[in-house]
């Protein structure tokens, strides 16, 4: 009896660590179609910050959703213009007003940005040694793209965090080196 009682605890272990295992695979994020781009009218573009613009024909991965957040979220750090007639385009989704860029503000990638759930709270954004606290103003799309309303920008990537010149700034970052970085992050 007391053998049957061992073995039913290893099985019950074994089925727990298979059952996490493939709860860790449905949090996997896979892309949910692609788009093709289009060419952006004359001057419609707006490529501060480097900002990439929309190829034609060329197909753009989209994703509904974002890599599971964690207490270290790997991410990619990107530069956003968040005043008006810049790269960011519209005003804010979160509260449909343009920010200073000497403002620490960010837009999530869709999953992330969760329909907004995450609006107006902050996140702790961290690299080069350094922490910056930010808070949530907007979605960087990761879902639509090369369109007049997206600026003529491909969709974004599912694991960006786009940031103003201040978040930039405050993790001592060289100027020449804006543009792409390695971060971690975290709600705060």
């Amino acid at each position: 009896m007391e053998s049957f009682g061992l073995k039913a605890s290893l099985i019950l272990v074994a089925i727990l660590i298979f059952a996490d295992c493939l709860n860790v695979e449905g949090q996997i994020c896979r892309p949910s179609g692609t788009i093709r781009g289009k060419k952006p009218p004359p001057g419609k573009c707006n490529q501060d910050n480097d900002s990439d613009c929309c190829k034609e024909g060329r197909l753009y991965t989209k994703y509904k959703c974002s890599p599971p957040v964690s207490s270290h979220t790997k991410a990619f750090l990107t530069l956003n213009g968040f005043e008006k007639d810049e790269d960011g385009g519209a005003p804010s989704e979160c509260d449909n007003h343009y920010h200073s860029d000497d403002t620490p503000v960010v837009a999530l990638s869709t999953g992330w940005y969760n329909k907004g759930s995450r609006c107006l709270n902050n996140i702790t954004i961290t690299a080069n040694g350094r922490s910056v606290v930010a808070m949530v103003v907007d979605e960087c799309d990761s879902t639509m793209g090369c369109d007049s309303v997206h600026d003529y920008q491909p969709p974004c990537r599912n694991n960006i965090v786009d940031a103003s010149r201040a978040v930039w700034k405050a993790l001592g970052v060289p100027h020449g080196q804006w543009g792409g970085l390695e971060i971690t992050w975290t709600d705060a």
